[in-house]
């Protein structure tokens, strides 16, 4: 069989997942470089928790702007600037290589308006759930909650796929139920907190939102589910 020789060496991304992928990229090479001392000199150890106080999203402080309604903009942005930084090199690369696969799959279906909401409305919601946690003070930041919304979009496309062939749909929810067992296994390992809330918010969201922001929305879901 030959071989086309003018086919890229990466299948083809969306173009709406690239803009989504590169400040994490951007972000995460600028301050490795400065942890490890190839950029920024004596300065450049301090990036990394400099961006984290700048970005991070804080429960006690959207605590108290609600309560003083008052809402900065600088401060607001948090509910979305959050899913930039991350804790380390590894900690991005997991976010992104997600991103990717998943934002691919999503993204050659849905619209690229519909993947910018699905992303940011999950980073939102998985900031409010995160803060919603009883006694919970603790920073977040990272972007597993919105990539879980593309998991949810992800998972609603199985869903209605496994709708329209009649067979099971609750086979759709194997990844994400694989996923949030990781995590909480991870998280009982190595002490991790209520991260994971977040991101089951962010899944939530996103998939709620597919019935809405997908192409036909609701009404092909029906029509699909009907074909059976």
């Amino acid at each position: 069989m030959m071989q086309d020789r003018n086919a890229p060496p990466l299948n083809p991304l969306p173009w709406i997942v690239w803009v989504l992928a590169l400040p994490m990229i951007a972000m995460e090479v600028v301050l490795s470089l400065g942890s490890s001392g190839l950029a920024g000199g004596i300065e450049g150890a301090g990036w990394r928790l400099q961006a984290l106080e700048r970005f991070v999203f804080s429960p006690p402080l959207m605590r108290a702007m609600i309560e003083a309604g008052e809402y900065p903009p600088q401060h607001v942005m948090r509910l979305a600037s959050y899913v930039f930084v991350h804790g380390g090199v590894t900690h991005a690369l997991f976010v992104v290589v997600i991103l990717l696969a998943l934002g691919k799959m999503v993204g050659e279906v849905f619209r690229w308006w519909a993947v910018v909401v699905i992303f940011f409305a999950a980073a939102a919601a998985g900031a409010g759930a995160f803060m919603l946690v009883p006694g919970n003070d603790a920073p977040l930041f990272g972007g597993y909650p919105a990539v879980f919304g593309l998991i949810g979009g992800f998972t609603f496309l199985l869903w209605v796929n496994l709708a329209a062939v009649g067979a099971n749909r609750y086979r759709a929810f194997t990844l994400i139920g694989f996923l949030l067992a990781f995590q909480l296994v991870f998280g009982v390992l190595f002490g991790g907190g209520y991260e994971w809330v977040a991101d089951v918010a962010g899944f939530a969201t996103g998939f709620a939102l597919s019935f809405v922001v997908s192409p036909g929305g609701w009404r092909r879901v029906v029509a699909k589910i009907r074909q059976r």
